[in-house]
């Protein structure tokens, strides 16, 4: 049966600015569906939420399936389902129908696709349960499920114990997920599908891509098991490697910081197989946003199998940085090669005393969407009788966000230079020592309000 899918997967959809994601590259393989015959059951989702493009991309995904299984197996698309395999259509909604037995008229099982209509709720345990009563247990033919769907369970029982059993039974259980209205959930799909689940589950949230999975799915189902398999991940350049374990099968070093290679010498060529390979990469850009994880990956074969691997994608988040006073700007100076001096007129400088500044960064809580906030700060020196002294007061108008909800706001590098001739901690000061190495001591209050209101006055004319 080939290739019979390809994934990639990361293990969060959000992290923080220097976050982790672990990623898992996944494949499977199996014997030639020619020579070994294949009885395969598409299942297909027609639950209310399909209505529209997504069930008209779904019948021509399932009937480019049909086309591909078709052409494997006598070497022509020739109308008939040759070498000993059969397909049979099951649909779902709120009950399941067997739409064909396990048949091998090609125009049989496209008339029964075109015929879906969408509506009604989604019972996934009666779609698994009309699905493995068209096998036949006497049968040597391998045994294979496609399951197709938009939503989760909304109607008849748990379908778990239902795909469980049919899994027990030798039936191979491929799923492939739209994120649809009703939402899907990927841990479900994970627990019907055989394992190893990443390369057994596609989920997309575009139902334009359903043709361009069904129709991978079925040319690796229909080539034979592979042979000196390559794959080149070269990772976002937002992102560096930082670990590769050891993959089920093969072997994987990293090339650089960004890249990495997955070879494996053979994958089903005896029987049903799959491969995985997880390796870590850490985001070290600095920059929020919505990112893809990977820039580029590659895979090759002796069959030239294809494999489509997703481009999964992650929210970074690495807050709300206002910076309200930047640092100077710089004078370059070059001294040229062989001069060993070099006088060299920098411009004005504002003089500022010796001593020190202190930088202050403050964390604004729970800051409303679309909203300025001024912001003050007063620093005082205290005595040592505690008497305070005023060092000096900033207010700053911090910018509104554009997130959807409240979030904090860090306001960095809030800046008071403080003269040390203006000490008064201790006897120890620069007007006597000439030096700073006298502690000195301060308080700093800070206060915070809206500048954007959409209170007004009844007489007001704003």
């Amino acid at each position: 049966m080939g290739l019979n899918n390809s994934n990639k997967t990361i293990s969060a959809d959000r992290i923080d600015c220097s976050g982790f994601l672990k990623i898992t590259l996944a494949l499977s393989a199996s014997l030639d569906i020619s020579s070994h015959p294949t009885d395969i059951v598409l299942i297909l989702d027609r639950s209310g939420s399909m209505a529209g493009s997504p069930l008209a991309n779904l019948k021509n995904g399932a009937k480019k399936f049909i086309d591909i299984i078709d052409e494997a197996t006598d070497g022509a698309q020739d109308g008939n389902i040759g070498s000993g395999s059969r397909i049979g259509i099951v649909s779902f909604a709120s009950t399941a129908v067997q739409d064909t037995q396990l048949i091998t008229s090609v125009d049989t099982l496209k008339s029964a696709i075109d015929g879906l209509d969408a509506g009604g709720s989604t019972n996934h345990a009666d779609a698994f349960a009309e699905a493995a009563a068209m096998f036949d247990p006497a049968s040597t033919n391998a045994k294979v499920m496609v399951m197709f769907t938009d939503g989760k369970t909304t109607a008849g029982p748990d379908p778990n114990p239902v795909a469980a059993a049919a899994r027990a039974s030798g039936i191979v259980i491929y799923c492939i997920g739209l994120t649809g209205a009703d939402g899907i959930d990927p841990a479900v799909l994970n627990e019907w599908a055989t394992d190893p689940d990443a390369s057994h589950v596609s989920i997309t949230p575009d139902d334009a891509q359903l043709e361009d999975l069904f129709e991978d799915l079925a040319a690796n189902i229909s080539n034979p098991g592979a042979t000196d398999i390559v794959i080149d991940e070269i990772v976002n350049p937002d992102f560096v490697i930082t670990g590769v374990l050891m993959p089920t099968k093969g072997a994987a070093s990293m090339v650089d910081s960004t890249t990495l290679k997955w070879t494996i010498d053979q994958l089903g060529t005896t029987t049903n197989e799959g491969a995985s390979l997880e390796f870590y990469v850490q985001h070290v850009a600095g920059t929020s946003g919505i990112k893809e994880v990977n820039q580029s990956i590659s895979y090759s074969d002796a069959q030239n199998n294809q494999a489509v691997f997703p481009s999964p994608q992650v929210q970074v988040d690495c807050g709300s940085v206002v910076n309200p006073e930047p640092c100077p700007v710089p004078v370059d100076i070059t001294i040229g090669g062989c001069q060993d001096s070099l006088t060299y007129d920098v411009g004005d400088v504002y003089l500022e005393s010796t001593g020190r500044i202190l930088q202050l960064n403050v964390r604004l809580k729970n800051v409303c969407p679309c909203k300025r906030v001024a912001l003050g700060v007063v620093l005082t020196e205290t005595d040592q009788q505690g008497a305070e002294y005023q060092r000096g007061m900033k207010t700053i108008t911090v910018p509104a966000h554009c997130y959807s909800s409240c979030r904090d706001v860090m306001v960095k590098c809030i800046k008071f230079i403080l003269p040390e001739d203006l000490s008064v901690s201790g006897e120890n000061t620069a007007a006597t020592s000439g030096g700073i190495c006298a502690a000195r001591y301060f308080k700093a209050r800070v206060m915070a309000h809206y500048i954007d209101s959409e209170f007004r006055c009844c007489d007001e004319i704003v």
